[in-house]
C-alpha cells in the first residue's frame, strides 16, 4: 500500500502528461498535419513492481498475498478512472440540440442505463453514465469496492480494460469529428492515455524465486512420477533432456491427487494465482518471472516446466509470461553469455521466445556482483555482460532487453539513471530498457509530482539519446577495455584481499557497522542473511551497503580502485595518468564510474568512520584493518582527482556539493550520537536503546540520501 500511494499522488497525472508533451512536441515539427487528426505516439512509458510478488528470500509472499496486490492494484486504477469519469461528466454538457455527434456516439448513448429525461438530449453524458456504471460494476468485481457515488442503475462490468478505452475513444472521435476538438485535448485525453498505460492492473507485477526453489520443486515433481529418479544426482546435460521432454508432453507432471510438501504447493499454488490474476486483470498483470542465482540453463528450464504445469505455459511452446534469468555474481555474469547460448539452441525455449514476439529480457544483479567483487570489477563485468548478449542476441536474430537491477546507492549499481543510461555499451539499450527503483529512491524521486515528471523525463530522454546518438568510438575502445580488464583485475584482488581473505574481517565487520540493528528494521523485503551465520558470504547486499553507509565509509562504493590504478601504473611503465584521464574524457561507461565514485567519496568520512572503528574491542585487529581502509580512501581520493582533473571532490557538481555540505552540519551529530548509543547498549544490553538507534539509522540514511 506504501508502493501504491505514489499513484494518486505523482504517476497517474504525470505519465499520462507526460505522453502529451511528447505527442505535443512532435505535432510541432510537422506543421503540416492537421491538430485535430494528431497521430498519438504509442504508449512508451510502462510502471511495474516486486511487492507483493518476489518470494526469494521472503516466505511470507503467498499465493494470498499475490491475490491480495492483483486487488489492491485493480482498486487503485479503477478509483482514479472513476473519480475521473465523474468529473468528464460533469465537464461534457454538450447537447445534441446544439452540437452534432458521431452514429457511434449516439449508440453508446442509447445503450446506458441512464434514461432521465432531463439528459435526453445530453448524448455525452448518458454514454458517460453507461461508462461509470460499468465501471462501479468492475471494480466490485475485481477489487470488492463500492464506489463513493452509486451509478445511476447497474450494468455489466467491463471484460478487459480495452473495452472502457474504446468507449472513451468514441466520445473523442465525435468531439473531433464534430467541432469540439479543445474539449476532446483536457481531461478525456489525459484518462484515455492513463488507461492505455496502467490498464486495470496498474503496473505489471513480476514474480521472482531463487532457482534453487525451482530446482527443489521439479526434482519433487520428477521424483513422484518417476520413481527411484534423482533429479539432484543428473548432470546438466541430463536435466535439459528431461525437462526439454517434459516441455514437449501434454501429459501433466503434477498429480491432484497426490500431497506435496509446503514449499511445492506453495511455489505451484502462487503459479495458479498469476494465472487466475491474468484471466481477471489481462496478461498485463503479470508478465515477468525472474529467476535469482540463475547459473544454468536448466534453472531457466525448471520455471518454464512449472509454468506449464500451472497453465501459464502450453506444450506447443506459446507463454503468456516472459522467463527472465537474472545473472548476479561476478561468475554468473562471466557466464551469462553461455547461458544464453545453450537455452537458444534448444528449439522448444525458441519456441517459448517466439511467443513473446522474439523478445527476450535478462536481469542483471548490481548489488550481489558488487558484494562479491567489489565497485570496479562489478561494474566492468557488467558491462562486458552486456557487449556479450548483445553479440549473442544479433547472431541469433533476437531482440534483447536488459533489466537493470539497480539499488539507490552507488555500491548497488545506483547514482545518476541519465550518465547510467548513455553509458550503456553500444546496442545495449535499442530504444528499450528496464530499471529498477529502489528503497528511499522512490521516495526522494517520486514523491514530489513535479520532480517525478523531471525524473521520468530524464529516463525517457536518456533511452532516446542512448538508442539514436551514440557515438562511434571503435578506434580507441580496445585500448580501453584492455586497460579496463587490468584495472578490473587488480582492484577484484584488492577488495577480495580485505573483505574474504583478511582474518578477523568479519568480526571487524559486525563489530563497527550497524548490521544488527538494521536487521531489526521494518524497511527490507528479506532477511538481513540468507543464512544465520556472520559469515559475509551469507549476508544479503542490501544490508551489506547500507550498513557501510551509516559509519560513513561507503567501502562497496570505492574500495579497490587505487589499488588498481597504481599495480596498473607500475605494470605500465611507459604509460601514465594522462592516459586514463583520456579515457575519463572519451569514454562514458569509465566517466561515469568515476563520477560515481567522486559522489561517494565525498559522503565518506574518514574522521567519523574512525568514531566506529572504536567499537571494536581488539585494538590490533581495529588499527590493522581501519588502516587498511583507511590508506585506501586517501589514496582512491588522490587518484581519482588527479584524473578527473579537479582540485576538490564533486568540483563538477557545485550543486550535488553545497547540497551535502549543507546537510552535514545536521548529519554529523546523528552519527556521533548512533556510536554512543551502540556503545551504551553493548555494554549494557539495554534493549530500550534500540527504538533510538533506530531512530539514528533512519535519520543518518535521509541525510545521505542514496545509501541503501
Amino acid at each position: 500500500m506504501n508502493g501504491l500511494s505514489y499513484y494518486p499522488q505523482t504517476f497517474f497525472e504525470e505519465v499520462p502528461d507526460l505522453h502529451c508533451a511528447v505527442d505535443d512536441a512532435l505535432s510541432r515539427l510537422d506543421r503540416n498535419q492537421d491538430s485535430e487528426a494528431r497521430r498519438e505516439v504509442a504508449s512508451f512509458l510502462r510502471l511495474g513492481s516486486w511487492i507483493g510478488g518476489d518470494r526469494d528470500g521472503n516466505p511470507f509472499v503467498t499465493a494470498e498475498v499475490l491475490r491480495q496486490t492483483a486487488r489492491l492494484h485493480a482498486g487503485t486504477a479503477l478509483r482514479f478512472y472513476i473519480g475521473q469519469v465523474h468529473q468528464l461528466g460533469a465537464e461534457l454538457s454538450l447537447s445534441e440540440s446544439v452540437v452534432p455527434v458521431s452514429d457511434a456516439l449516439r449508440a453508446l448513448a442509447d445503450r446506458s442505463p441512464d434514461h432521465s429525461p432531463h439528459r435526453a438530449l445530453e448524448p455525452y453524458r448518458r454514454a458517460i453514465s453507461g461508462i461509470y456504471a460499468r465501471l462501479a460494476a468492475t471494480a466490485r468485481l475485481l477489487s470488492d469496492e463500492a464506489v463513493t457515488i452509486p451509478p445511476t442503475a447497474h450494468a455489466e462490468p467491463y471484460a478487459r480494460a480495452g473495452d472502457f478505452l474504446a468507449d472513451l475513444n468514441v466520445i473523442d472521435a465525435s468531439l473531433k469529428a464534430n467541432g469540439s476538438g479543445i474539449l476532446a485535448g483536457g481531461r478525456l485525453r489525459r484518462l484515455r492515455r492513463a488507461v492505455d498505460c496502467f490498464g486495470f492492473h496498474l503496473a505489471t507485477l513480476d514474480l521472482r524465486q531463487s532457482s534453487a526453489i525451482h530446482e527443489e520443486v521439479v526434482a519433487e515433481l520428477v521424483a513422484a512420477g518417476t520413481p527411484g529418479l534423482c533429479y539432484a544426482d543428473l548432470d546438466e546435460n541430463e536435466r535439459i533432456a528431461l525437462l526439454l521432454q517434459e516441455l514437449g508432453t501434454s501429459r501433466p507432471l503434477v498429480s491432484r491427487y497426490r500431497p506435496y510438501s509446503e514449499t511445492t504447493t506453495g511455489e505451484l499454488a502462487v503459479f495458479q494465482a498469476a494465472r487466475e490474476a491474468q484471466q481477471s486483470l489481462g496478461r498485463g498483470i503479470v508478465r515477468t518471472c525472474i529467476i535469482s542465482q540463475c547459473r544454468s540453463a536448466s534453472d531457466v528450464l525448471e520455471l518454464a516446466v512449472l509454468l506449464k504445469e500451472t497453465g501459464l505455459l502450453d506444450p506447443e511452446g506459446g507463454s503468456s509470461v516472459n522467463l527472465v534469468p537474472l545473472f548476479e555474481t561476478i561468475g554468473d555474469l562471466r557466464g551469462c553469455v553461455s547461458v544464453m547460448e545453450r537455452l537458444f539452441s534448444c528449439p522448444e525455449y525458441r519456441r517459448i521466445v517466439a511467443s513473446r514476439g522474439g523478445l527476450q529480457e535478462v536481469m542483471l544483479g548490481y548489488s550481489d556482483s558488487n558484494k562479491d567483487g567489489g565497485f570496479v570489477t562489478s561494474g566492468w563485468e557488467l558491462y562486458k555482460a552486456e557487449v556479450g548478449l548483445v553479440e549473442l542476441f544479433r547472431r541469433h536474430g533476437i531482440r534483447l532487453r536488459l533489466f537493470h537491477g539497480r539499488g539507490g546507492s552507488v555500491g548497488r549499481g545506483g547514482g545518476p539513471s541519465f550518465e547510467a543510461i548513455l553509458a550503456q555499451p553500444p546496442g545495449a539499450v535499442r530504444g528499450q530498457i528496464r530499471l529498477t527503483e529502489q528503497g528511499e529512491s522512490i521516495s526522494s524521486k517520486y514523491s514530489n509530482p513535479e520532480l517525478g515528471r523531471r525524473n521520468l523525463e530524464i529516463l525517457a530522454a536518456a533511452t532516446l539519446e542512448a538508442s539514436l546518438l551514440q557515438q562511434d568510438r571503435s578506434g580507441t575502445v580496445d585500448a580501453y577495455h584492455q586497460a579496463m580488464e587490468e584495472l578490473s583485475e587488480a582492484a577484484f584482488c584488492a577488495y577480495r584481499n580485505l573483505v574474504y581473505e583478511t582474518d578477523g574481517f568479519e568480526d571487524y565487520f559486525w563489530e563497527s557497522s550497524v548490521i544488527t540493528e538494521i536487521a531489526t528494521l521494518n524497511i527490507g523485503s528479506r532477511p538481513a542473511s540468507r543464512k544465520n551465520t556472520r559469515r559475509i558470504e551469507d549476508l544479503r547486499a542490501i544490508p551489506w551497503v547500507f550498513s557501510w553507509a551509516q559509519c560513513r565509509l561507503m567501502l562497496p562504493g570505492w574500495y579497490g580502485f587505487a589499488s588498481a590504478v597504481n599495480t596498473w601504473l607500475a605494470a605500465h611503465p611507459d604509460q601514465d595518468l594522462a592516459f586514463l584521464q583520456s579515457m575519463y574524457r572519451e569514454w562514458p561507461f569509465f566517466r561515469t564510474q568515476l563520477s560515481n565514485m567522486d559522489m561517494v567519496l565525498a559522503k565518506s568520512s574518514i574522521a567519523i568512520a574512525s568514531r566506529y572503528a572504536e567499537l571494536v574491542s581488539d585494538q590490533k585487529l581495529r588499527a590493522r584493518i581501519f588502516g587498511r581502509i583507511k590508506a585506501e580512501y586517501e589514496a582512491a581520493v588522490e587518484i581519482v582527482l588527479a584524473i578527473m582533473g579537479h582540485r576538490t571532490l564533486l568540483e563538477g557538481n557545485p550543486l550535488l556539493a553545497r547540497s551535502i555540505q549543507n546537510r552535514f552540519p545536521y548529519l554529523d551529530p546523528l552519527n556521533h550520537v548512533q556510536v554512543e548509543l551502540l556503545k551504551q547498549q553493548r555494554c549494557s544490553e539495554d534493549e530500550t536503546l534500540l527504538p533510538s538507534i533506530q531512530l539514528t539509522i533512519n535519520g543518518i540514511s535521509a541525510g545521505l540520501r542514496n545509501s541503501g
